[in-house]
């Protein structure tokens, strides 16, 4: 199987790439400003996602029988800050695969988010009628509509709550900018009325490779972890996690108002193999980056014991 995967040196994108070559598919992985490790069955590749044409020539000379959507501006104060070229990224980019994919009669999957959401009535099924809160909620709705729209059949939307684990970079996911936060010395202030349920990047990764093989599943669903927490839970259990007290290094605050973006997934639950997890299993995948590591230890913490994904 020939997969096409955007994004491919993001959290998620970096996940999926790995755990799609391990499982013997064939990946061409498209990236902008990083560089993914040699990997076996990985054909990496630099683009400019904006660059209508390349993009056409690429799938074109490939002709994927997956398209991967894991490309996006996924931080809501960049979206604000940047609109113009966030809607390039999250509105336009998932349109043009969406028409491409059903050009070379390719499967779409495109990630999206639980903030099409309010958060004012949870737990939020995939068949609700959604309402964002924020720029970055609305656009990613508007590209589920352009998905949908165009390639509906052969597409599968999949929300995501907050999504956890290893990064290519060792930058980009929650527990490693925590610790380059709190090694720097800042106490990191965390919502505690503000709840979403905590993803393992892997796990996700795990699912894309299955929803890969099943073409008979499309449309819209939600994949989370199982336990919906506050930021300030989630950022105290990483403290403890690496042996540090999070009274020295996390700050509960609390926002305008409450903010519960639990998503019942038992939808697709029904439909696939692939289990998430709880929260203390998340903090078992995640590593220190070995930049942080003697600040930690400096700190009085400690590297955990390396804890094996059970599947």
């Amino acid at each position: 199987m020939n997969i096409f995967c955007t994004g491919a040196t993001g959290l998620v994108g970096y996940n999926f790439v790995r755990a799609a070559a391990e499982a013997g598919f064939s990946v061409a992985a498209v990236s902008n400003s990083h560089c993914l490790p040699d990997i076996k069955n990985v054909l990496q590749i630099k683009m400019d996602l904006s660059d209508e044409g390349a993009l056409q020539r690429k799938i074109l000379d490939i002709f994927p029988d997956v398209i991967v959507n894991c490309a996006a501006m996924s931080s809501p104060t960049d979206v604000d800050n940047n609109p113009g070229t966030a809607e390039k990224m999250n509105v336009l980019l998932p349109e043009r695969l969406a028409l491409l994919a059903h050009h070379v009669g390719a499967r779409l999957i495109h990630l999206s988010t639980d903030m099409v959401f309010d958060g004012s009535c949870p737990p939020y099924k995939n068949t609700d009628i959604p309402m964002p809160y924020t720029l970055y909620g609305t656009m990613k709705l508007m590209a589920e509509k352009k998905v949908l729209k165009i390639c509906a059949p052969s597409s599968v939307v999949l929300r995501l709550s907050h999504v956890s684990g290893n990064s290519l970079t060792t930058r980009r996911s929650l527990h490693e900018k925590l610790l380059r936060s709190w090694a720097a010395g800042e106490v990191v202030e965390a919502r505690e009325d503000e709840i979403k349920c905590p993803l393992s990047a892997s796990r996700l990764a795990d699912l894309l490779c299955e929803l890969c093989e099943r073409p008979n599943i499309s449309g819209i669903y939600h994949y989370a972890g199982l336990e919906p927490m506050s930021r300030f839970a989630m950022a105290a259990g990483i403290a403890r996690h690496f042996g540090l007290n999070p009274d020295k290094f996390v700050k509960p605050v609390k926002g305008d108002r409450k903010i519960d973006l639990t998503m019942d997934m038992s939808c697709l639950a029904a439909r696939v193999k692939t289990r998430s997890c709880m929260f203390g299993e998340l903090l078992g995948e995640m590593a220190v980056p070995p930049d942080v590591e003697p600040w930690l230890k400096s700190a009085g913490g400690k590297p955990p014991v390396k804890r094996f994904k059970l599947r």
